[in-house]
């Protein structure tokens, strides 16, 4: 029988709960938690703070270690375990460095299971980006072997409405995700900027992202490389579609949104019951031009070939966006409708490219 959530989030976390489900590399930690990355006895650096469920660093939380690194340039290093618990970090706490001390992202879980519709303490809900199990503002940010997830399920809520359930949302510029695993529902990767006109890079490399509704979305300037998207069965639903991957809300004036390269699209759902995107234009920014491109990337059968992108309004249909493709290969890649999958020219593809979206920023040198 396939784990629930809350029981795969458990095995994959090395938390002393499970401890007959760790992987090697968090048995290989269990005396010496941080790893290669030295301990509070033995700093990499004076800036660097040690994370450790069990006392053995200098905070027991992610969010208290946060708090804790005032100013740039601060390094966190989290000892394997799962964190129950919300963390932001913000604007302020710029160019700061998470290291999943395994190496390992299934080791280091940060979850929560807050909704939209989950009633906020004093009133009120907490609304889609209120519900985020981490949100991180700073710009320079960088996390490397961590899994982001939000464990909320629609059916332990039949009564909740706000559906949507972030496990990261992410705003400032030049932020970095390498080798980590972002696990949720509805919305479960909110890739956004601070506002409307700001530039947001963002560099998400040898990824995974789960889940069924809109579980990308926001106006980044985002590239995905290398990543492995699946997209989530569901029980609740009689028919198609159950779902859609990608939900861009690109600002008119910017001229990149996402970019989507040497990546896949998985599925746990019946063939053809994912669309591959639609358009988010927000009530916000009813101008928005949302934007999508996915090139040299494998979809798989669960994306409905003959139909891939559909409309979130029809007062703005995804004909009028920027969503096109290139070199895609896959049973959900076939051209069966070609009016309904816009293709690159080869001239246009050379202009398509991680370079061109994230500019002098190389955050692939790093991994």
């Amino acid at each position: 029988m396939p784990l629930s959530r809350r029981g795969f989030l458990t095995a994959g976390a090395a938390a002393a709960a499970a401890p007959a489900l760790t992987s090697a590399p968090a048995r290989a930690l269990t005396t010496h938690p941080f790893g290669r990355y030295g301990s509070p006895a033995r700093r990499l650096t004076p800036g660097t703070l040690y994370v450790d469920p069990y006392g053995r660093g200098d905070f027991t939380t992610v969010q208290a270690a946060v708090t804790a690194a005032t100013g740039s340039g601060r390094t966190l290093v989290i000892a394997p375990g799962r964190y129950r618990e919300t963390v932001a970090v913000d604007a302020g706490r710029t160019e700061m460095t998470w290291i999943g001390a395994s190496e390992n992202p299934r080791d280091v879980v940060i979850v929560y299971d807050n909704a939209a519709g989950t009633p906020k303490p004093g009133g009120g809900t907490h609304g889609t980006t209120g519900s985020a199990t981490t949100t991180v503002q700073a710009d320079g940010f960088t996390a490397r072997w961590v899994t982001f997830a939000n464990d909320w399920l629609r059916a332990d809520h039949p009564e909740t409405s706000g559906t949507q359930a972030v496990a990261l949302k992410a705003q400032g510029d030049r932020s970095a995700f390498l080798h980590c695993r972002f696990l949720g529902h509805q919305d479960t990767l909110y890739a956004d900027s601070m506002a409307l006109g700001v530039l947001a890079r963002q560099y998400y490399a040898h990824c995974y992202v789960e889940g069924d509704v809109d579980f990308v979305f926001g106006r980044a300037t985002a590239v995905y490389e290398h990543c492995h998207f699946r997209t989530l069965n569901r029980t609740d639903l009689a028919a198609a579609p159950y779902g859609f991957v990608f939900a861009p809300s690109t600002v008119a004036a910017e001229p990149r949104g996402y970019l989507v390269t040497r990546s896949r699209v998985s599925s746990g759902a019946p063939d053809a019951f994912y669309k591959l995107g639609r358009p988010w234009v927000p009530s916000s920014d009813p101008t928005a031009r949302p934007m999508l491109t996915v090139r040299d990337t494998r979809l798989g059968p669960g994306i409905d070939a003959a139909a891939p992108y559909t409309d979130m309004s029809a007062a703005h249909p995804w004909q009028d966006q920027r969503f096109a493709e290139y070199r895609n290969t896959g049973p959900g890649a076939a051209v069966i409708v070609p009016e309904n999958r816009p293709q690159l020219t080869a001239a246009q593809a050379a202009s398509a490219t991680r370079t061109a979206w994230l500019g002098d920023w190389t955050p692939w040198e790093e991994c």
